[in-house]
């Protein structure tokens, strides 16, 4: 998985991205909240972000929240890296958007612990849109299919609803406002009218 780093002290953002590289995710590393929220922003954004609450130019809650606020609907599963664990600045973090937290000077064990749940949680969001998204396509296929008409190509009638077989003017007089009437089309005129009636026309002159 592709993790954003956003920390500005150098030793703790090395001793981070060492850690993660070591248990097999791809890490972005940021020193600033600027460049933490353009990366957030970008097309190919990481899913999962450590973003330290104090850094130069925008702080992590900003950059948590205008991240969640851009993300759309796109899962993203935002760490928030603070030494204040004090419950109201926590309550701060939360409130920003984001998912979990881990306290300054940070445990590996417990890093490896809750990067594993956001890893847990962003796979599930994920199956969860993979599904909505082919539920939608299941129900636009099943309406393009109630709006076939199955039309006889012998007859021209046309089955209803109920499997019963009835004449076409009848089926579409029930779209609606849709009113029937009758007419020839020159193609039919041409072969079927006309050479009907060149006969009857030639007897009246005879007569």
């Amino acid at each position: 998985m592709r993790i954003l780093i956003a920390e500005d002290e150098p030793v703790s953002r090395r001793v981070l991205a060492t850690a993660l590289k070591n248990w097999g995710h791809e890490v972005v590393e940021t020193t600033d909240g600027e460049a933490a929220l353009k990366a957030l922003q970008a097309p190919d954004a990481p899913r999962l972000a450590i973003l330290d609450v104090q850094m130069p130019g925008i702080d992590g809650l900003t950059v948590c929240r205008r991240a969640r606020e851009g993300a759309g609907l796109h899962p993203l599963y935002i760490v928030i890296l603070t030494a204040r664990t004090a419950s109201d600045n926590l309550v701060a973090g939360l409130q920003a958007g984001a998912d979990d937290y881990i306290a300054k000077p940070f445990n590996r064990e417990e890093l490896r612990a809750r990067v594993g749940v956001g890893e847990r949680i962003l796979r599930l969001q994920t199956d969860l849109a993979d599904r909505v998204t082919e539920l939608e396509a299941a129900q636009k296929r099943e309406r393009e299919l109630q709006e076939l008409l199955p039309l006889c190509a012998y007859c021209k009638k046309v089955r209803n609803d109920k499997n019963y077989w009835e004449r076409v003017e009848t089926a579409l007089s029930k779209f609606g406002n849709v009113k029937v009437t009758h007419s020839i089309c020159p193609d039919c005129y041409e072969k079927i009218m006309k050479p009907e009636r060149k006969p009857a026309e030639g007897d009246a002159k005879g007569a």
